[in-house]
């Protein structure tokens, strides 16, 4: 049967999602814990994979397994085995069997965690990225809706993206300020490696007047890494996770989203 289970973690204390032969990833803990309580190996795929530091709040895996359990044991009996900061949320058995957790995914969405303030954040260290500069609401959006439709992110791209095509449609980016804090929303098709980082990077350039909001479109055009600006930090990255057709019957987020200003 093949099971699918939401997961969220803090991505401080790993390497990213994808199994490492050190075994520090959110990959290598879940699928240690999953075959501690089903006594069995279990191997997962997930629906995306996040860089070190970047946290998940809706991660979904599937895997197969003739291992019969309830969906609450999934859950609870492999929450047991997991350390704090990674916890399984919810448990589904896909009515379709060919459900995948990366290839049925219509979607996935990023959010971003931002304190502006004048001195480095300390009890938000690793949660939220920081700047020390005031930033321009208005022209964040301006660039931002830039970015909307498909296009070549090629200049968004790291050098170790993995991604047949770097041609991918963005859907939405949302900025909002509450306080001290923003919060940049991006859904898509899909993201490169890199990518929401690096729009990240690019943005807050226009945001801190250091470039006009209209400089993204050359940025875009340029199809070129050195075009853009540097790679944001990983630590206010939430990976909110994919959504899929309904018929699959996949929880498209988790109430710990809420929590994000």
């Amino acid at each position: 049967m093949r099971v699918a289970l939401g997961v969220s973690y803090r991505g401080q204390g790993y390497t990213g999602w994808q199994s490492q032969p050190h075994g520090r990833t959110v990959q290598d803990r879940l699928e240690a814990a999953l075959s501690q309580f089903a006594d069995t190996p279990i191997r997962t795929l997930c629906a995306g994979r996040t860089d070190t530091g970047v946290h998940g709040l809706n991660q979904v895996i599937h895997f197969d397994t003739e291992v019969q359990r309830e969906l609450f044991s999934w859950v609870r009996g492999t929450n047991r085995y997991l350390p704090a900061d990674i916890a399984i949320q919810w448990c589904v058995f896909p009515e379709d069997e060919q459900f995948h957790a990366r290839n049925s995914a219509q979607g996935r969405r990023y959010a971003y965690l931002l304190l502006e303030s004048a001195v480095r954040p300390a009890i938000e260290s690793g949660s939220a990225g920081w700047v020390f500069r005031p930033l321009d609401g208005e022209a964040m959006r301006r660039a931002a809706a830039l970015l909307i439709g498909e296009h070549d992110f090629s200049s968004f791209r790291s050098a170790e993206c993995q991604a047949a095509s770097p041609v991918k449609t963005v859907r939405t980016v949302e900025i909002h300020r509450r306080g001290a804090y923003w919060r940049f929303e991006f859904d898509a098709s899909a993201f490169l490696h890199h990518m929401v980082r690096n729009i990240m990077g690019c943005l807050l350039a226009v945001g801190t007047g250091a470039k006009p909001p209209e400089w993204i479109t050359e940025v875009i055009a340029a199809r070129d890494r050195d075009a853009a600006a540097p790679t944001f930090a990983p630590d206010g990255l939430y990976f909110v996770g994919p959504y899929y057709d309904p018929r699959h019957g996949i929880p498209p987020r988790v109430p710990s989203m809420d929590w994000l200003p």
